[in-house]
């Protein structure tokens, strides 16, 4: 990479914390190039020369909150021996995200239905894709030995992930009977039985 490349990625990833900060501070509202050139000296050429425009900023933002997010997640799979312990490693580690990032786990839940996301749909996917195949790479085994019930894809994320978004969306609004620490104890098991095989192993820790 060279020195000039090395800028640009420096600018951008500065720009990025910067909107992070602001989101976090003042809401989505606070995200603007006039509140960004302001915030981190850049300036108005730099930014668009980055990121196009403030949908696509958005959306670069959104990537790299849902990059971290993926990350926690592949470490903690990917550090676990076993179908189970895996499992309820993720879970615990989606929720964990949730309440120790804030600002970028309101991000990614509150972009649901953001019209930046079709706009640029085609780079959100060529993003998380790598680390979506990490996660399918590691889960492929435990499905070929019959850990994991043999299910499509999507299907296997929705019972997962699905109500890990649920509850962390319920709790960065504030819903008073949603407690992450009580969420962390009692659906790694459950979550887990959703998707058991029918030949999981019986020894302890499995």
């Amino acid at each position: 990479m060279s020195p000039k490349q090395r800028r640009g990625e420096e600018t951008a990833d500065r720009v990025l914390a910067a909107a992070l900060d602001l989101y976090g501070a003042q809401g989505p509202g606070a995200l603007t190039m006039t509140a960004l050139i302001a915030e981190t000296g850049v300036s108005s050429g730099s930014l668009y020369h980055h990121f196009g425009s403030l949908d696509g900023l958005t959306a670069a933002l959104y990537n790299h909150c849902m990059a971290e997010l993926l990350d926690t997640l592949i470490t903690a799979l990917e550090r676990s021996r076993t179908a189970r312990t895996g499992i309820r490693a993720l879970v615990e580690a989606y929720l964990r995200f949730t309440r120790d990032n804030r600002p970028a786990a309101h991000f990614i839940h509150a972009s649901a239905h953001a019209d930046f996301l079709p706009l640029h749909a085609e780079r959100i996917a060529e993003a998380k894709a790598p680390k979506m195949r990490r996660i399918a790479d590691w889960l492929r085994p435990h499905v070929e030995a019959g850990h994991v019930v043999a299910l499509p894809d999507p299907l296997t994320e929705m019972l997962v992930i699905g109500p890990l978004a649920e509850i962390s969306r319920r709790w960065l609004a504030g819903a008073p009977d949603v407690d992450l620490a009580v969420a962390a104890r009692l659906l790694p098991e459950r979550i887990w039985q959703s998707i058991r095989g029918d030949h999981v192993p019986t020894a302890t820790g499995t």
